[in-house]
C-alpha cells in the first residue's frame, strides 16, 4: 500500500466487499442438537443457514454469498459451451406430467388452484422444458440447442436429514440438450460432462464421475459426480486409479472364489437345529459364508420371487428391482405358505417355478453350495444351480470391497460420497410423449433426442465443508469462499488501526478481492478469531495496535495455519498476491 494511500476513506461501499459492524451474521456456539454431518453442524454455527422447519432451511446473506459464488461459477462454464439461461416456473399444470406418466410420483408436491385445475410444484422440469421445445424447435435449423435455469426444486422427501443434504426446497442447475441425432446427444453430452469437470475443480473438490442408473429420470444412460464424505448416503465402488469407478447400484467385480472342493452327486440333507442366520450356518458348519447361499423371499406385481446371494454378499434391492420390477419384502406368513418352512430354512430345490420365481445372482453358476431345504432346521449340501434347481442368472448383489473390477482395473474400494451433479442421456423419453420434433432437411418429421444435466449448488457447498474443515471450523476452497480476505480489526473505530484497516480493505477491493472487514464493536480480539476461524476465509490479515506505525501486518493462511509479516509499504498487492497462490491463479 503506497504512503500518500494509506488512510484513504473509500469513496463507497463494495458490492464483492463488506464492512461487518452492524450487519447480521448470526453465529452460535453449540452444535446443533440433531446434526449428524460436519455440513450440517458448521453451516449452522458459522450461521450459513437457519432452520425453519424439517428439510427447509434460510439461507443467511454470508451462506447466500457462498451459493452465488458457485451459481457464477456455474454460470460462465455453461455459457462457455454454448448453453443459454432461462427461467421457467415452479408450478406446473398437471397435464404436461400425465403426458409422461410421472404424475402421482411419491415425492411430488400436488395441489389445485381455486378453480379446481390440477398443478404440480416442480422436482424438475424435463416435462416443461420439452413442452417449450415442442412449440419453439420445429426444424433441424434450430438444431441443436442447450438451455439451461437455476431455479427452486421442491421435493416431499419422506426422511429430510443432514442439514442442507438432504432436503424439501432446494435450488438445482438443470440443464438440457435438443439435438437431431444419437451423434449430436453425445457431442451435448460429452461437452457437459467437461464443464462439470471445470466446475467442480474450480470449486476446489474431490470428486468422481461414475457410472449410474437412470432412475425415474429414464434414458439410454448416466453418470453422476461424487464428492467422497463421510456424510454421504450413496457409495462408489472404484479402483485406486480411478479406472473404475461405478455407483453400488450399478458396479460389477469379479467375486474371490472359495475352494468348492467336489460336489457330491445330490443334494445331502442334515439337520441345522435353531440356525436362522448365514453367520449361525457358517459358524455351525465350518465353512465359508461363501460356499453359503442367502435366500431372500420378495413380492412382485407378478407373485412371489426367491433372490439367491452367496453368503457373504448382499442382495441389492435396486439391481433387483430392474429385474423384477417394484417388490415389498414377504410376510412370515405368505412364506410359510410357499415353502413350507421359516425363513432360515429356505432355499430353491422342490419350489415349484410356477408358483415361485427364482432369481440367482451370476456367482451361483460357480461351484455347489448349501441351502435351506424348505424344512425347519434341516439344510442341504452340494446343492448345484442348473442340475438341482433352474433360475434365472443374473447381477443382483453389492460388491465387495476387495473384490476385482471388471477387466482387471484393481481391488474395489467402497467410498462414502454425496451426490452433486448428474448427467443423463435422455433420448426421445420426454420429447415422444410431449410432441417435440422437427423437419429434417428432407421435410421428415422426427423426434428431438434429449439431454438432463443438474447440479446442486448448496450440495457443492456442503461438500466443500465436509472436504475442507478443522476442529476450529470451515475450510473453504479459494474459488467458492464467502469472502477472499477476512481483515481483523483490533481496535475502536476511531482508532488509527480502523482508519488503516478501512483503507486496507477498499485498497484490496480495488484489486479485486472480496473483503470481509470485522470492524464490529465491542467485541474481544479471542472472539473475532474464533470466528474468523469458523468462517474460514482463506486469508486472514490482522490489524493491531502492533500494526502502526511501521509494521509488520499479520497474515495467516487458513488451510495451513502459516503466518506471513509483510511491511506496510506494498501489503495489498502481497497479500493479492498471496491469495492467488493459494487459489492457483
Amino acid at each position: 500500500m503506497s504512503q500518500g494511500h494509506r488512510w484513504a476513506m473509500p469513496a463507497s461501499p463494495y458490492r464483492g466487499s463488506w464492512r461487518l459492524a452492524g450487519r447480521f451474521w448470526p453465529t452460535v456456539r453449540d452444535d446443533p442438537a440433531d446434526a449428524e454431518a460436519i455440513s450440517h453442524k458448521l453451516s449452522v454455527r458459522a450461521g450459513l443457514v437457519r432452520q425453519l422447519a424439517a428439510g427447509l432451511y434460510t439461507v443467511t446473506p454470508i451462506g447466500l454469498r457462498v451459493i452465488q459464488r458457485v451459481e457464477a461459477i456455474i454460470r460462465e462454464e455453461m455459457d462457455r459451451i454454448g448453453a443459454q439461461e432461462l427461467l421457467m416456473p415452479v408450478m406446473h399444470p398437471a397435464e404436461i406430467w400425465e403426458a409422461t406418466g410421472r404424475y402421482g410420483l411419491s415425492e411430488q408436491f400436488r395441489l389445485e388452484d381455486r378453480s379446481g385445475r390440477k398443478m404440480v410444484l416442480g422436482m424438475t422440469h424435463e416435462e416443461i422444458i420439452t413442452w417449450h421445445a415442442a412449440r419453439e424447435l420445429r426444424s433441424y435449423r434450430d438444431l441443436p440447442q442447450s438451455w439451461y435455469q437455476i431455479q427452486t426444486k421442491l421435493r416431499d422427501e419422506p426422511r429430510p436429514k443432514s442439514g442442507m443434504l438432504r432436503v424439501r426446497e432446494f435450488t438445482m442447475k438443470d440443464s438440457y440438450s435438443f439435438d437431431a441425432d444419437e451423434e449430436g446427444l453425445e457431442r451435448s453430452y460429452q461437452a457437459h460432462s467437461e464443464a462439470y469437470a471445470r466446475i467442480f475443480d474450480r470449486a476446489g473438490l474431490t470428486w468422481y464421475r461414475v457410472e449410474s442408473d437412470v432412475g425415474m429420470m429414464g434414458g439410454s444412460g448416466a453418470h453422476e459426480y461424487m464428492a467422497p464424505s463421510s456424510a454421504g448416503e450413496d457409495v462408489v465402488a472404484r479402483t485406486a486409479d480411478g479406472s473404475y469407478a461405478a455407483n453400488v447400484e450399478l458396479a460389477v467385480s469379479k467375486a474371490v472364489d472359495p475352494d468348492f472342493g467336489e460336489a457330491p452327486s445330490a443334494p445331502e440333507p442334515f439337520d441345522t437345529p435353531g440356525i436362522g442366520s448365514i453367520d449361525e450356518l457358517a459358524r455351525f458348519t465350518g465353512q465359508h459364508p461363501a460356499t453359503l447361499a442367502k435366500s431372500v423371499v420378495v413380492v412382485a406385481e407378478s407373485g412371489p420371487v426367491l433372490a439367491m446371494v452367496r453368503g457373504e454378499h448382499q442382495v441389492h434391492e435396486k439391481k433387483l428391482a430392474h429385474v423384477i420390477g417394484p417388490h415389498r419384502a414377504a410376510h412370515a406368513e405368505e412364506i410359510r405358505q410357499w415353502f413350507g418352512a421359516d425363513p432360515g430354512s429356505l432355499g430353491p430345490v422342490g419350489v415349484d417355478p410356477g408358483t415361485v420365481r427364482i432369481v440367482a445372482d451370476l456367482t451361483l453358476e460357480r461351484g455347489h453350495y448349501v441351502t435351506g431345504a424348505n424344512r425347519d432346521g434341516v439344510h442341504l449340501r452340494g446343492v448345484v444351480l442348473g442340475r438341482d434347481f433352474q433360475a434365472e442368472a443374473v447381477d443382483i448383489r453389492t460388491v465387495l470391497p476387495g473384490e476385482q473390477a471388471p477387466g482387471g482395473g484393481g481391488a474395489l474400494e467402497l467410498v462414502p460420497v454425496i451426490e452433486i451433479g448428474n448427467i443423463f442421456k435422455l433420448g426421445t423419453k420426454y420429447s415422444d410423449p410431449l410432441g417435440a420434433r422437427y423437419l429434417d432437411e428432407a421435410g421428415t418429421e422426427r423426434t428431438i433426442i434429449m439431454g438432463s444435466y443438474g447440479i446442486g449448488p448448496a450440495r457443492v457447498a456442503m461438500a466443500a465443508i465436509e472436504q475442507g474443515h478443522d476442529d476450529d471450523g470451515i475450510i473453504w476452497p479459494a474459488g467458492i469462499a464467502p469472502f477472499d480476505v477476512h481483515i481483523v480489526l483490533i481496535g475502536d473505530h476511531d482508532s488509527p488501526q480502523a482508519e488503516y484497516a478501512t483503507a486496507l480493505w477498499s485498497e484490496l477491493s480495488d484489486l479485486g478481492l472480496q473483503v470481509l472487514l470485522d470492524d464490529r464493536p465491542g467485541l474481544r480480539p479471542g472472539e473475532k478469531f474464533v470466528e474468523a476461524d469458523l468462517l474460514g476465509c482463506p486469508l486472514r490479515v490482522t490489524v493491531g495496535k502492533r500494526t502502526l506505525p511501521d509494521g509488520p501486518l499479520e497474515v495467516q493462511a487458513r488451510a495451513t495455519r502459516e503466518k506471513t509479516e509483510l511491511p506496510l509499504e506494498g501489503a495489498a498487492e502481497a497479500i493479492a498476491g498471496l491469495w492467488r497462490g493459494i487459489a492457483g491463479g
